[in-house]
């Protein structure tokens, strides 16, 4: 049976044919969920350090030898850190400080600090956010000054390592080396300026500290640290890369060999057992260039860091075999299940897998010690396991191919979280192993076995979606939609509920780290209304259950149920009533369009009763309150959240129309379409209708007139649809069209849902093809960032959101409507 996959394999580690103009803001390499979710931020593969999504070292490292020759493959020789200013995290410090403001120069050397108090730093108040435990007392705002010694030297490799929270001034010397605003979760590294570099200098020397945080949660921790390069090892020259829905593939090239790298993550929504298995697969392809033998070795590992949150905690690498496998693991030695919540997070529990077929020529090779000896042809030692830190250990294997001519070998790179979500006090497994009888070991065991058969489905898959994309909407919208596939989908985590029901959990990445956010979930399920509509009830069945349970008793839907990875209840400062009760009764009737059957809607149906009846009563001219686009602000009487509401009452009696109930759908079918009129008259504006109800001279996308489009509700005249895409080709800027008058920054997602209502291609063109150019051009280096300012193409905020997902809906236009 082997031998029938083998020209499918082939074709699969080979499909480069289709050319791809698009240059992605970053590429996607092993993309599972919120955690394991690794990148290329660099158009190279072998240029930088791959990273987890947030832009923490997620360091992945390939090196090919070829007749003893060293070639870098993937990333880069891991960096590492020396302290030289040491934070907290080393011990208390002491430092003049003062919490009221100081007179002028306070950042200078020469200051003389009178009336300062003197103490140990860092500063916080104690909230659990807070990085470490603080001597120092932090209430709203703080200055200090730390005088510390420096060594003669080179400083240019020095950095701050900071944790702050909320907005921080950092000066060295009296000059400003920092400044940002907002907070962390923990320690990060921030370069400094170059001109407070220049006034470093050997002797003593004075960092001087401001920050101020007005809502709680307050720290301050700064130290400098000296980033060290392992080693140097020759690049391989990167022939071109090409990035399919399911895989990225590199072709790179050296003096004697030519190599092909594929990065495979097997998101096939039809194959949910494959699609929850949290194991991708790097495969990589040596061939001769002279069609001679050559003496060839491969080294691939990755960084304890993929099992951490920060470089400097504890972990423990380990080495089995099972079932024909060599099987590697890195974990931290504390493991705190699910203690942490919030954004910019990464795993600190579970287990990172290192797993290839056990042959002869294949052997761990754990360790920094064993990652250089291979770079400079020494010999290979394996050390007993102990503790290390997270950002000096290595997790390796070595393939020696010996001599040869073409030879391909892959790797699976999995994780193992044990438990991926509390909801509501209980801790939820993955769904792979719902049951908890699965080891990590099986779970590697079906990945291996299913390799030669999985990568021939995901290039037919790739090849099929893109075909599919090009012809509903065009080639530079297949590119955009085949580089939005595996970020929204690893943008969440499934799991099972305490019923064994699936739950299909979104994380709010790089924006306030939510789980379950409704208006997140609104514009990501045209993705998941397309290929599965099982994922997309996961992923509003907890919203009902929120309700149902009477844990949630108001008579709209809740924003979330949570900050990541808790979904305990909401945790979200301010309800949206109209947006999210709307967005509920969408989705709903979306899903009983897609699969022609109102069972699940029947399920709940006293619940949808509840929100219709609410927004009949509050949803035509809405209250001063949010929306999804709650970074623009509050709004009274906006037009676009009225459409919401009226197609919502819409999409409600075309459900009771579904579940055999034609008073009900008379009713709510006629209340949406005499709002529908009213709508038009206080929206009008001549050759548009406002952003909002009687604010002349205003206008805003009404992306949420995609559904009367797509469901067949017919409640609004095409005549409007057709007014504002006329208008919308006029406010055009080079990298989109804005969202609304009030500013030029946009939503790419909300750009293609309205794309989607105009009725011809060189309409819907009109409006995709400058969010192509500003994914193309964007000089931000990062997963696909949602928020852009169409004037220069830069990101304004989010990044790695399930949103893009919404890029999938005109392709969704003929299942909803046959």
């Amino acid at each position: 049976m082997k031998k029938l996959f083998l020209p499918a394999l082939l074709a699969a580690l080979f499909f480069t044919a289709r050319s791809q103009n698009l240059r992605p803001t970053a590429y996607p390499l092993i993309t599972h969920d919120p955690y394991f979710s690794i990148w290329s931020f660099d158009d190279k593969i072998n240029a930088a350090e791959t990273k987890h999504w947030t832009g923490h070292n997620n360091s992945l490292v390939g090196i090919l030898k070829i007749d003893g020759v060293a070639y870098q493959l993937i990333g880069r020789m891991p960096s590492q850190t020396k302290d030289v200013v040491p934070t907290g995290e080393a011990g208390a410090y002491p430092v003049k400080y003062i919490h009221s403001k100081p007179a002028e120069g306070w950042e200078s050397p020469n200051f003389k600090g009178l009336g300062w108090d003197t103490g140990n730093a860092p500063f916080g108040d104690g909230a659990s956010s807070n990085s470490i435990a603080a001597p120092g007392k932090f209430n709203k705002e703080v200055w200090y000054r730390r005088e510390f010694i420096l060594a003669t030297g080179n400083y240019n490799n020095l950095k701050l390592n900071i944790s702050y929270d909320d907005d921080v001034e950092v000066y060295l010397n009296g000059v400003k080396a920092f400044e940002t605003k907002g907070f962390t979760t923990g320690y990060v590294t921030k370069n400094i300026f170059a001109e407070a570099l220049r006034a470093l200098k050997p002797g003593k020397n004075l960092m001087a500290v401001h920050c101020v945080s007005p809502a709680g949660g307050e720290f301050i921790d700064v130290g400098l640290i000296e980033n060290l390069q392992l080693a140097k090892v020759t690049p391989a020259n990167q022939i071109s890369v090409n990035v399919d829905a399911t895989q990225t593939h590199y072709a790179l090239t050296t003096a004697k060999a030519d190599v092909k790298v594929t990065f495979t993550s097997p998101l096939l929504t039809d194959k949910l057992d494959v699609l929850v298995r949290p194991a991708s697969y790097i495969t990589f392809n040596v061939k001769s260039k002279d069609s001679k033998p050559h003496d060839v070795q491969l080294l691939f590992g990755f960084s304890g860091m993929l099992s951490a949150n920060q470089p400097s905690q504890k972990v423990r690498v380990q080495s089995a075999t099972s079932t024909g496998l060599l099987i590697q693991s890195v974990s931290t030695t504390t493991q705190e299940i699910l203690a942490k919540k919030g954004d910019d997070l990464r795993i600190d529990w579970g287990y990172a897998y290192l797993a290839a077929p056990q042959k002869s020529g294949v052997r761990s090779a754990n360790g920094l010690h064993n990652l250089l000896a291979f770079a400079s042809n020494k010999p290979l030692i394996n050390r007993p396991s102990g503790e290390e830190s997270a950002g000096k250990s290595f997790v390796g294997l070595v393939y020696n191919l010996g001599k040869t001519v073409s030879n391909t070998k892959h790797v699976i790179v999995g994780y193992d979280d044990e438990y991926s979500v509390q909801y509501f006090g209980k801790n939820l497994r993955p769904w792979w192993n719902r049951s908890g009888t699965v080891s990590a070991e099986n779970m590697l065991v079906s990945a291996e076995k299913d390799y030669s058969t999985l990568l021939p489905l995901c290039t037919a898959f790739d090849k099929k979606m893109y075909a599919d994309a090009t012809e509903k909407g065009g080639k530079q919208y297949a590119d955009l939609c085949e580089l939005a596939y595996r970020q929204a989908i690893a943008a969440h985590k499934i799991v099972a509920s305490p019923e064994g029901k699936l739950l299909f959990f979104s994380k709010e990445n790089f924006s306030n780290g939510s789980i379950g956010t409704v208006d997140v979930t609104y514009p990501s399920a045209p993705l998941f209304l397309l290929y599965n509509t099982e994922l997309m009830k996961g992923m509003l069945r907890f919203i009902f259950e929120y309700s149902e349970s009477g844990r949630w008793k108001e008579p709209f839907a809740a924003h979330d149920v949570g900050t990541y990875p808790l979904a305990n209840g909401q945790t979200y400062g301010e309800d949206m009533p109209v947006e999210e009760s709307g967005n509920m009764i969408i989705l709903t009737a979306a899903i009983a369009a897609a699969e022609k059957n109102p069972s699940f809607a029947k399920e709940h149906w006293a619940t949808l009763t509840t929100w219709a009846e609410f927004l009949q009563k509050e949803g035509f001219d809405p209250a001063n309150q949010l929306c999804t686009d709650d970074f623009a602000g509050h709004l009274a009487r906006n037009a676009n959240l009225s459409v919401k509401a009226i197609v919502g009452l819409g999409c409600y009696g075309k459900l009771a129309g579904m579940l055999e109930k034609p008073d009900v759908e008379k009713k709510y079918l006629a209340l949406a379409k005499e709002m529908a009129q009213k709508w038009m008259q206080l929206a009008e504006d001549g050759d548009h209708y406002t952003l909002a109800f009687e604010s002349k001279g205003t206008w805003s996308q009404k992306y949420n007139l995609v559904w009367d489009k797509l469901l067949n509700l017919n409640i609004f005249p095409k005549s409007v649809r057709d007014k504002e895409i006329a208008y919308y080709k006029t406010k055009q800027q080079p990298y989109g069209l804005p969202l609304d008058s009030r500013k030029t920054y946009t939503k790419s997602d909300w750009i293609l849902w309205t794309a989607t209502l105009a009725d011809n291609q060189n309409d819907f063109n009109a409006l995709v093809d400058p969010v192509w150019k500003f994914v193309n051009k964007s000089p931000d280096k990062m997963p696909l960032s949602d928020w852009h300012e169409t004037t220069d193409s830069k990101s304004v905020g989010f990044r790695a959101r399930s949103v893009v997902g919404g890029y999938f809906i005109k392709m969704l236009e003929d299942k909803l409507s046959n």
